[in-house]
Protein backbone atom coordinates (compact mmCIF):
# COMPACT_ATOMS: atom_id res chain seq x y z
CA UNK A 1 0.00 0.00 0.00
CA UNK A 2 1.02 3.68 -0.46
CA UNK A 3 2.34 5.10 2.86
CA UNK A 4 1.29 8.02 2.30
CA UNK A 5 -2.08 6.41 2.46
CA UNK A 6 -0.43 4.54 5.35
CA UNK A 7 0.02 7.54 7.36
CA UNK A 8 -3.26 9.14 6.67
CA UNK A 9 -4.70 6.30 8.12
CA UNK A 10 -2.74 6.51 11.19
CA UNK A 11 -3.32 9.74 11.60
CA UNK A 12 -6.63 9.97 10.95
CA UNK A 13 -6.99 7.00 13.65
CA UNK A 14 -5.03 8.83 16.67
CA UNK A 15 -7.89 11.48 15.35
CA UNK A 16 -10.80 9.53 16.11
CA UNK A 17 -9.05 7.67 19.12
CA UNK A 18 -8.27 11.16 20.56
CA UNK A 19 -4.37 10.65 20.76
CA UNK A 20 -3.11 14.03 20.27
CA UNK A 21 -3.22 17.34 22.55
CA UNK A 22 -7.09 17.18 23.72
CA UNK A 23 -8.49 14.98 26.33
CA UNK A 24 -10.18 11.79 24.56
CA UNK A 25 -13.65 10.87 24.89
CA UNK A 26 -13.10 8.22 27.38
CA UNK A 27 -10.46 10.59 29.51
CA UNK A 28 -13.95 13.16 29.51
CA UNK A 29 -16.32 10.74 31.09
CA UNK A 30 -13.96 8.74 32.99
CA UNK A 31 -14.63 8.89 36.96
CA UNK A 32 -17.92 11.22 36.77
CA UNK A 33 -19.96 11.08 39.75
CA UNK A 34 -23.25 9.31 38.72
CA UNK A 35 -25.13 11.52 40.52
CA UNK A 36 -23.73 14.09 37.67
CA UNK A 37 -24.73 12.52 34.67
CA UNK A 38 -28.40 14.48 34.47
CA UNK A 39 -27.57 17.80 35.80
CA UNK A 40 -27.89 20.60 33.76
CA UNK A 41 -25.48 23.24 34.83
CA UNK A 42 -26.45 27.17 34.86
CA UNK A 43 -26.76 28.46 31.26
CA UNK A 44 -25.86 25.26 29.58
CA UNK A 45 -28.88 23.49 27.59
CA UNK A 46 -27.54 19.91 28.18
CA UNK A 47 -26.42 17.69 30.69
CA UNK A 48 -23.47 15.17 30.33
CA UNK A 49 -25.83 12.08 29.79
CA UNK A 50 -27.28 14.28 26.94
CA UNK A 51 -24.18 15.17 25.56
CA UNK A 52 -22.91 11.62 25.77
CA UNK A 53 -26.02 10.01 23.91
CA UNK A 54 -25.61 12.61 21.29
CA UNK A 55 -22.04 11.19 20.57
CA UNK A 56 -23.51 8.07 20.17
CA UNK A 57 -26.46 8.67 18.27
CA UNK A 58 -24.36 10.61 15.97
CA UNK A 59 -21.30 8.51 15.49
CA UNK A 60 -23.79 5.60 14.70
CA UNK A 61 -25.84 7.63 11.97
CA UNK A 62 -22.56 8.14 10.47
CA UNK A 63 -21.00 5.12 10.98
CA UNK A 64 -24.41 3.72 9.14
CA UNK A 65 -24.92 5.90 6.67
CA UNK A 66 -20.76 5.42 5.46
CA UNK A 67 -22.01 1.45 5.01
CA UNK A 68 -25.91 0.90 4.71
CA UNK A 69 -26.66 3.15 1.40
CA UNK A 70 -30.28 1.83 2.93
CA UNK A 71 -29.46 3.24 6.10
CA UNK A 72 -32.33 6.06 7.45
CA UNK A 73 -31.15 8.96 9.61
CA UNK A 74 -32.92 10.30 12.64
CA UNK A 75 -35.21 13.15 12.62
CA UNK A 76 -33.33 16.59 13.14
CA UNK A 77 -32.92 17.78 16.10
CA UNK A 78 -35.24 15.52 17.92
CA UNK A 79 -33.79 12.41 16.77
CA UNK A 80 -30.25 13.12 17.86
CA UNK A 81 -30.77 14.48 21.35
CA UNK A 82 -32.55 12.26 24.26
CA UNK A 83 -35.45 13.88 25.82
CA UNK A 84 -34.00 12.87 29.51
CA UNK A 85 -31.62 14.45 31.46
CA UNK A 86 -29.80 11.50 32.76
CA UNK A 87 -29.46 8.06 32.33
CA UNK A 88 -32.55 5.39 33.63
CA UNK A 89 -29.19 3.52 35.30
CA UNK A 90 -25.47 2.59 35.57
CA UNK A 91 -26.26 -0.15 33.25
CA UNK A 92 -27.56 2.21 30.05
CA UNK A 93 -24.81 4.60 31.17
CA UNK A 94 -22.05 1.88 30.76
CA UNK A 95 -23.84 0.61 27.94
CA UNK A 96 -23.79 3.92 26.04
CA UNK A 97 -20.48 4.16 26.47
CA UNK A 98 -19.59 0.44 24.91
CA UNK A 99 -21.54 1.61 22.20
CA UNK A 100 -19.68 4.51 21.43
CA UNK A 101 -16.09 2.42 21.93
CA UNK A 102 -17.99 -0.01 19.37
CA UNK A 103 -19.12 2.00 16.73
CA UNK A 104 -15.39 3.73 16.71
CA UNK A 105 -13.99 0.61 16.25
CA UNK A 106 -16.39 0.02 13.88
CA UNK A 107 -15.63 2.94 11.95
CA UNK A 108 -11.70 2.61 11.84
CA UNK A 109 -11.92 -1.18 10.62
CA UNK A 110 -14.68 -0.04 8.04
CA UNK A 111 -11.78 2.77 7.22
CA UNK A 112 -8.85 0.75 7.35
CA UNK A 113 -10.41 -1.87 4.59
CA UNK A 114 -11.77 0.27 2.63
CA UNK A 115 -9.99 0.45 -0.71
CA UNK A 116 -10.68 4.07 -1.86
CA UNK A 117 -11.72 6.30 0.74
CA UNK A 118 -12.28 9.27 -1.39
CA UNK A 119 -14.30 7.82 -3.56
CA UNK A 120 -18.24 9.01 -2.92
CA UNK A 121 -20.27 6.48 -1.93
CA UNK A 122 -23.23 5.78 -4.24
CA UNK A 123 -25.71 7.34 -1.97
CA UNK A 124 -25.38 10.74 -0.12
CA UNK A 125 -24.86 13.85 -1.85
CA UNK A 126 -20.66 13.18 -2.74
CA UNK A 127 -19.92 12.26 0.44
CA UNK A 128 -17.04 9.67 0.91
CA UNK A 129 -15.45 7.64 4.01
CA UNK A 130 -12.41 10.11 4.49
CA UNK A 131 -15.17 12.62 5.32
CA UNK A 132 -17.02 10.71 7.35
CA UNK A 133 -14.05 10.23 9.41
CA UNK A 134 -13.26 13.80 9.67
CA UNK A 135 -17.01 14.75 10.68
CA UNK A 136 -16.75 12.07 13.08
CA UNK A 137 -13.51 13.36 14.75
CA UNK A 138 -14.80 17.04 14.63
CA UNK A 139 -18.13 16.22 16.22
CA UNK A 140 -17.16 13.68 18.86
CA UNK A 141 -14.30 16.71 19.68
CA UNK A 142 -16.19 18.99 20.01
CA UNK A 143 -18.72 17.64 22.05
CA UNK A 144 -16.41 16.33 24.27
CA UNK A 145 -14.96 19.79 24.70
CA UNK A 146 -18.60 20.68 26.02
CA UNK A 147 -18.32 17.70 28.76
CA UNK A 148 -15.14 18.70 30.08
CA UNK A 149 -16.82 22.54 30.28
CA UNK A 150 -20.32 21.31 32.11
CA UNK A 151 -17.63 19.29 34.18
CA UNK A 152 -15.96 21.96 35.44
CA UNK A 153 -19.12 24.35 36.14
CA UNK A 154 -19.82 21.45 38.39
CA UNK A 155 -16.89 21.23 39.85
CA UNK A 156 -16.32 17.92 39.12
CA UNK A 157 -13.06 18.28 36.69
CA UNK A 158 -9.80 18.87 38.48
CA UNK A 159 -6.92 19.98 35.55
Amino acid sequence: MNPHHDTLLNELTNFLTGKGAHVSFAEAVDGLPANLRGVKADNMPYSIWQLVEHIRIAQWDMLEFSRDANHQSPNWPEGYWPDEAAPESDEAWNASLKKIESDLQEFIALLKSAKDIYAPFAHGTGQNLLREALQIGDHNAYHTGEILAVRRVLGAWAS
